[in-house]
């Protein structure tokens, strides 16, 4: 992508984040602008309302269009949940990802008759998103729900329309459990599925999944919580099926040893040591150009995020940071300079 396209897309993004996403807080002085991921935008709202030092503007206007934004440097940070790939690292020019929340990606459904946590393996998913497993009351699903009555009902896979890190970590997962799906659709912010419907953002896949009888999707726990979903049980590689719930996070997060230099982390898929993981987890990062000229606001905000910040998580299912990984972060936010 050209720079010149770069900053047309961050200039289409700005106007979005200051009219209809446009979300703010007052503060007592001072302002930071920021814009990306729908995924973290329910734990950003907290932190609008509970950071009292600097009012923050936030637009959910997705991971892709907020990396746009920051590397434009129409905002003074983006959010994702997806990395920067390498040519996004080089034109957002001095920029570092540092990770801030920690949720889980979850499985929601609207199926008529069929309670909360139906059973799904990670080879059924990929199997809906590829085209293949067309109904509700197909033999694979049956077979690892016995008693459950499944509708002969057609499956709509919903998916993300946009550029969204949720997509990358649905995808990344998928491209772990199924080598099909890594060889024709792969891991990505935008991929291409060959079957199903689009939604824009969380809110409009939520909204898609909400209205369309024998619907799945895949969005942060948080809007599955809010609209009231049921929501899939997953099977992780120790062959147990669990919840995208707190204890399934903080168990793929005991996987971690290190954090990279830059910053990307990647829970998907943990090993069967781990049997009560959640095998759909992610962190989502905020991004910030090293040299800013609201270098002492943003390090002032973001400390506050990975720390006192954490409390606000739990109840919208965001597992507080590792230690391991707020070591790191406070090394990266000490870069940041004017």
């Amino acid at each position: 992508m050209s720079r010149k396209t770069v900053v047309a897309i961050a200039i289409a993004v700005a106007s979005l984040v200051f009219g209809a996403s446009f979300a703010a807080a007052s503060s007592k002085g001072g302002s930071l602008k920021g814009a990306g991921s729908s995924f973290v935008f329910p734990l950003v709202s907290q932190w609008q309302a509970n950071y009292k030092n600097t009012q923050i503007t936030y637009g959910s206007v997705g991971s892709g269009a907020g990396i746009a934004a920051i590397t434009a440097r129409t905002v003074d940070f983006g959010a994702s949940d997806a990395p920067l790939s390498k040519d996004q690292a080089a034109s957002c020019k001095g920029c570092e990802q540092i990770p801030w929340a920690l949720s889980a990606t979850s499985i929601p459904y609207h199926v008529p008759g069929v309670e909360y946590g139906l059973k799904l393996t990670g080879k059924i998913l990929a199997g809906i998103y590829l085209g293949h497993i067309t109904k509700w009351n197909d033999t694979a699903i049956k077979k690892i729900n016995p008693g459950v009555k499944l509708p002969d009902l057609k499956i709509t896979p919903v998916y993300r329309s946009d550029a969204s890190g949720t997509s990358f970590n649905f995808t990344d997962y998928l491209s772990r459990v199924s080598k099909e799906f890594k060889s024709k659709v792969g891991v990505g912010t935008q991929p291409n599925f060959p079957s199903g419907i689009g939604g824009r953002g969380s809110s409009g896949l939520a909204g898609a999944v909400s209205r369309t009888d024998g619907a799945i999707g895949y969005v942060d726990v948080a809007y599955s919580l809010k609209n009231n979903f049921k929501v899939a049980k997953i099977q992780n590689k120790a062959a147990k099926f669990q919840l995208p719930g707190l204890r399934g996070i903080a168990a793929a997060a005991a996987t971690i040893a290190k954090v990279p230099s830059n910053g990307f982390i990647s829970v998907v898929n943990p090993p069967k040591s781990q049997k009560l993981a959640y095998p759909i987890c992610t962190f989502t990062y905020v991004i910030v150009p090293l040299k800013a000229s609201k270098a002492s606001t943003l390090k002032q905000f973001i400390s506050w995020a990975i720390t006192s910040g954490q409390q606000f998580g739990p109840p919208l299912k965001f597992y507080p940071l590792p230690k391991i990984v707020q070591t790191a972060d406070r090394a990266m936010i000490r870069r940041i300079h004017s």
